[in-house]
């Protein structure tokens, strides 16, 4: 009886050792963090499913009740952006996959080959990165509107396809225009991934003869999976949500083929205010694509975060 009564002690003892306030101390402050970076999240979600009136009379954090809940805003949003979806997906997809696959042979050709003017290039491409949209909508909107109208050009042809109206031509300058602006960061991030590669692959593909175009396909490619699922994801994801450019080259929201980021602020706008749920339901809409993409390339992310780190 006595063995089991100090068996007990020693455990409660061993026990009450191990608690730590301070790592409890650190868990508290982690549940705190983590509810407020999560309160607006749920907050939207609430106010997605709530009728006007609903957000009007409860609380942001409250679920809706019985007669405050509706499907209705999530229909209204899908119905007001269903067309911007496609010209937003239209625009964004082949201007991603441009600039990645640009930058990409960019970044080949300032590190694994070795030529004359290489490090002056280099400078260009980092200028690049940092000269401001800004700087860039006037004489962007004249060349496209008036030097070379090749929306105007492409009317005919687009109208001939199917699937498309010649309205989609409008979006060609927008494409072309995310791509020379993205093979900058494109082009560092897969230099500095390409920098911790070892030379000796490309040496050796050199002894068997490969030529330079060769040695890209069938080397560098295969071996760049993973950086390809990071800035594919970076680039997609500022191409999709961006709006300077849209609204300088677009005639306006309400064009055909004005892309999400246009269309968005005016849903649940009207002349008696602004319905919030509609607002709400459709933010979220516009930011599945996104999603999408982040949870199909989530394993070569996180393979070139780590990779690239390494």
């Amino acid at each position: 009886m006595s063995q089991s009564t100090s068996g007990s002690n020693i455990d409660v003892a061993s026990l009450v050792e191990d608690v730590n306030l301070g790592r409890i101390a650190q868990y508290v402050l982690v549940i705190i963090f983590i509810g407020f970076f999560l309160a607006p999240l749920e907050t939207g979600i609430m106010t997605a499913f709530k009728t006007n009136e609903a957000v009007a009379r409860s609380v942001p954090l409250a679920p809706p009740s019985a007669d405050g809940f509706t499907w209705g805003n999530m229909q209204f949003a899908l119905n007001q952006l269903s067309g911007a979806f496609f010209n937003s997906l239209f625009m964004a997809i082949p201007a991603t996959i441009g600039s990645v696959l640009f930058g990409s042979m960019a970044a080949y050709g300032l590190t694994m080959v070795r030529w004359r003017g290489q490090m002056a290039m280099l400078v260009l491409f980092l200028i690049g990165i940092f000269l401001p949209y800004q700087a860039v909508l006037v004489p962007l909107a004249r060349f496209w509107n008036n030097i070379f109208p090749l929306a105007s050009m492409l009317a005919p042809t687009f109208a001939a396809l199917p699937f498309l109206e010649a309205y989609h031509s409008n979006l060609v300058p927008l494409i072309i225009t995310h791509i020379a602006y993205g093979i900058p960061i494109c082009t560092i991030l897969f230099r500095s991934y390409y920098q911790s590669l070892p030379s000796s692959l490309v040496e050796a593909a050199k002894i068997d003869g490969a030529s330079i175009s060769k040695i890209y396909r069938r080397v560098i490619l295969p071996i760049s999976k993973p950086m390809f699922g990071v800035v594919f994801i970076y680039q997609f994801t500022q191409i999709y949500n961006e709006f300077l450019f849209a609204f300088t080259l677009v005639t306006g929201s309400d064009t055909p083929e004005a892309p999400v980021t246009l269309i968005l602020p005016a849903v649940g706008a009207s002349t008696s205010g602004i319905d919030f749920g509609i607002r709400m339901s459709a933010a979220f809409l516009a930011a599945i694509p996104t999603l999408i993409i982040y949870v199909a390339f989530a394993e070569q992310f996180a393979k070139g975060l780590r990779t690239g780190g390494g």
